[in-house]
Formats: structure tokens, sequence, C-alpha cells
């Protein structure tokens, strides 16, 4: 029997239990036959106010995510993607090719991460140099260096804007986000890179990856 919407694909998608972004932008980007499932991963403690509250934020990911795995699963879905962009950057790229392998031996589906839509993107583009924007304290910022140098792109700048919470990363204004976007802006990079769900931003992101992947 075929799914009557989802007749191409049933995509189970992970995010926080405090976003608030990535279930309306993956259901405005919806195509015909294609159907995206939200399971979220319980955040019980949403301050990301310090290096150490961003880590924390992430163990609880680490803890909980499963569970929302086994219940996403229970749809029948075809295909995982990991709608959390800190996550899959821990590492570098071993670490997100780790925790692909993690979640694809789990569940026996195809997983898709944001450091793996991004490579994908860069690469489909060419792109060498990039600024970066994203929601993050510096130890994650860090990581997502370290990602961009294993790939080969080097970050030429990067505004972090540490959001003291979960839920604020999503109240950040199209104003802010616009002139903190002219800021990283130059001639020196190719392209602006921006990771975690900053508003509107986060579907123009999630399109190019789309486009670059095919």
């Amino acid at each position: 029997m075929t799914d009557t919407l989802g007749w191409r694909k049933k995509f189970g998608v992970l995010a926080p239990s405090t976003n608030t972004i990535v279930e309306p932008e993956f259901h405005a980007m919806a195509v015909r036959g294609v159907t995206s499932h939200m399971s979220r991963i319980h955040i019980r403690d949403q301050d990301l106010s310090s290096n150490e509250k961003m880590m924390h934020l992430l163990k609880q990911v680490d803890e909980e995510i499963f569970f929302a795995i086994d219940r996403v699963m229970t749809a029948g879905i075809d295909y995982l993607i990991m709608g959390i962009s800190a996550e899959s950057f821990s590492g570098g790229i071993e670490g997100n090719r780790a925790f692909v392998r993690r979640l694809e031996d789990y569940t026996n589906l195809k997983v898709a991460t944001g450091a793996s839509a991004f490579k994908a993107a860069l690469e489909a583009f060419k792109v060498n140099k990039i600024a970066v924007i994203t929601p993050y304290q510096p130890v994650v910022n860090e990581m997502v260096c370290r990602f961009f140098s294993d790939i080969g792109v080097e970050v030429v700048r990067l505004k972090g804007l540490l959001c003291p919470t979960a839920i604020s990363i999503a109240e950040i204004t199209e104003d802010a986000l616009r002139t903190h976007l002219l800021e990283l802006d130059g001639d020196d990079v190719d392209c602006i890179v921006q990771s975690g769900t900053c508003k509107k931003l986060q579907t123009r992101t999630l399109q190019t990856a789309n486009k670059a992947v095919g």
C-alpha cells in the first residue's frame, strides 16, 4: 500500500521541542507527494547563556534523540532528517560521519544532517571562502569552524549571536539579521553561511542545500 499524501517519500524530521521554525518551514517547502513528519527531542533546560549551558543542551539532545527517533519511525518513514545543525558539527567532518552512521545503523534509513547539506551545497557551488552567522556560543562556533576547515573551506569571518535561550533563536528580527549580514559581507568571501534556525534565513539555506543535492 502507498501513503495517500506521501506517495513519493515520507520524511521523519527531528527537532528540539523548543524549536518553532523547522516544522513550519519544512511544510512551506513541501512538494507534492512528499510529507514531513516531526518528532521533537525533549529539551528540559533551554538555557544557552554560556558555553557550559550550550553543551548541556547538546547533552540533552544526545540523551533524548533515540526516543524521538523511535516515535517517528512508527509512521513508516523513508528518510530521516536531523533538524538540529549544532549537533552535526561536533567533531568536524569525522564527527558528522560518525553521527550519521550511528543513526543509520539504528534506523536502517538514510540520514541527512545540516553539516552534510552544507558540504554538498558548498562543493556544488565551488565555494572556498565563507562568512558565517550562527545563534551559538563560542564553543559551538569552534565546532563549526573546524568542520568547514576539514572540508577545505576557510571561515573568513564569523558572527555568533549568543542567543540566551533556545526559544530566543526564533525571535531574532529580520532587521537585526540584515545588519549582521551586511557586517559579514565583503569581496573576500564567496558566500555567507547561516547555521541555526534564525527565522527565514533558514529557508534560504535549506533551499540552497536541496538544490545542490538534487
